[in-house]
């Protein structure tokens, strides 16, 4: 196993038993006035990435080579949130211009603040990724859509939209996740929900489901003539369970549980799921020195 290889034939196993089939599915209005009416979910999945990760080589870096360029591009970033990847492929872009897309207000101005002053065009637009008709055919070189596509709401229209304004011998590169990515945190959130008696509607996989690493090429293929599979790993390790609460219940709230309001679940409720997680993650870091959460992510290029 390489150093950047985490997949065992364990965690593959133990995958088929907790990863469930049935996702989440949240709407764009969710998204934008839940999970993104400020960046706090951002920040806290960037922090946590960037300090607790394994692999030497970062997403962000994978994600620049991929895209393959050479400085005078102009890229469009569908979802661009707070621009905190595109903060990193500036530097890659100096002669080009970069367009950020996003359908939450709170998080373009972030990305807005964030890239302020620098010598690359910026242009930033409030929308939807299946409609992109303010933009013109053949505008751009590259594009992005990163960790965003499933809050899309009609994707077929979002790929012809990313069909019609790339250029001949361009690059769109989507990014996103393998349903079992992260197993341990399921596996610690779905062992906490089921000894509490839980709904069982809450024993979902991530809403990353509807297009996955396994499941989008198909999709694509639909509109893209050549479509590449690139895939990319990386382990966080914990060694304190504090560091990983925040991730779980800020980052990617309780696993889902928490991201629409339910009558059902009070926040003692959610007290007590936290404190069964951290029990658990506790314990496995006594046992084993940190623990262990493993990302199965990657993207799509498409041409």
């Amino acid at each position: 196993m390489s150093r950047t290889d985490f997949r065992t034939a364990a965690l593959d196993a133990l995958a088929k038993k907790v990863i469930p089939e049935e996702h989440f599915e949240f709407s764009m209005e969710t998204a934008r006035d839940n999970f993104f009416k400020d960046t706090g979910m951002l920040d806290v999945k960037q922090d946590v990435h960037n300090r607790f990760r394994t692999n030497p080589k970062s997403m962000v870096s994978h994600m620049t080579d991929n895209l393959d360029l050479i400085g005078q591009e102009d890229l469009l970033d569908l979802g661009c949130g707070n621009a905190f990847v595109l903060e990193h492929l500036r530097p890659h872009l100096a002669d080009g211009t970069i367009t950020g897309l996003d359908v939450a207000p709170a998080v373009l101005d972030a990305a807005r603040a964030r890239m302020h002053g620098t010598a690359t065009p910026c242009t930033w637009i409030e929308g939807s990724a299946d409609d992109l008709s303010m933009l013109a055919d053949g505008s751009f070189d590259r594009v992005m859509a990163n960790y965003m596509i499933h809050y899309v709401p009609d994707l077929d229209r979002c790929f012809t939209e990313v069909r019609r304004v790339l250029r001949p011998g361009g690059i769109f590169q989507l990014t996103t996740d393998r349903t079992d990515s992260m197993l341990e945190m399921y596996q610690v959130h779905f062992a906490a929900l089921k000894a509490m008696g839980a709904p069982k509607d809450l024993i979902k996989a991530t809403p990353k489901g509807r297009l996955s690493l396994d499941n989008g090429a198909g999709q694509l293929e639909r509109h893209f003539e050549n479509v590449k599979r690139v895939t990319w790993q990386d382990q966080l390790r914990f060694t304190d369970p504090e560091p990983f609460l925040r991730f779980y219940q800020v980052g990617h709230n309780h696993c889902c549980a928490s991201s629409e309001p339910d009558e059902r679940l009070d926040e003692a409720f959610f007290s007590e799921l936290r404190a069964r997680v951290r029990a658990q993650v506790t314990e496995t870091i006594k046992e084993h020195g940190y623990f262990a959460v493993t990302k199965y992510t990657g993207s799509f290029l498409c041409s």
